[in-house]
């Protein structure tokens, strides 16, 4: 907590900018880029006659669903109080708009790199995803919403969901296509 504490008094800046950073892990902006891509791997899926076709769409969806799932009951249990600038209260211990931000905009990339054709514009959907994530533990410690533990904290989280995640969709690529987008019964 000292460290925490050291940490964030110095990083802390008020300026409206770094709320927006943090708004970019609100459930009114994360959830509906990952509802738009779900909708788009599901219909490319079907329009190209994958085989279950809406299991990585479900699979996100789902995964989606277990964010505040899990976070609740752990801000819950951990019962840890806010920076100085959130005021009197606790449970912000793991952040959920980290988490809310992680989980969309990650399965949301792991979603469209199976339908991207090249290296290059797989390798910045993937930068893309990394520095808006960023951008958002950023903004949530600088703007003082969050202590830097508590963003940190969620990353962990996300790290194991997405990962479990993405295994979900690499076993099922295998199934439909040997892991290769554009076969006959894969992604094209």
């Amino acid at each position: 907590m000292r460290v925490d504490g050291r940490v964030s008094r110095a990083l802390v800046d008020p300026q409206p900018f770094y709320g927006v950073l943090a708004d970019l892990g609100g459930a009114g902006v994360a959830v509906p880029v990952l509802a738009v891509v779900i909708g788009y791997v599901a219909w490319r899926g079907r329009a190209t006659g994958t085989d279950r076709w809406w299991l990585p769409p479900l699979a996100a969806a789902v995964l989606m669903a277990l964010v505040p799932a899990l976070v609740v009951p752990l801000k819950a249990l951990i019962d840890r109080p806010g920076p100085p600038v959130t005021g009197v209260g606790t449970g912000y211990y793991p952040s959920g708009h980290t988490a809310t931000a992680s989980v969309a905009y990650g399965a949301a990339t792991l979603l469209l790199l199976p339908w991207l054709r090249s290296v290059y514009a797989r390798r910045e959907l993937v930068i893309a995803c990394a520095v808006v994530n960023l951008a958002v533990g950023y903004g949530l410690v600088r703007r003082g919403y969050h202590w830097p533990l508590d963003v940190v904290a969620s990353w962990c989280l996300c790290a194991m969901l997405l990962t479990g995640f993405w295994a979900l969709l690499s076993r099922n690529s295998r199934r439909t296509s040997c892991g290769t987008p554009g076969s006959s019964t894969g992604p094209r």
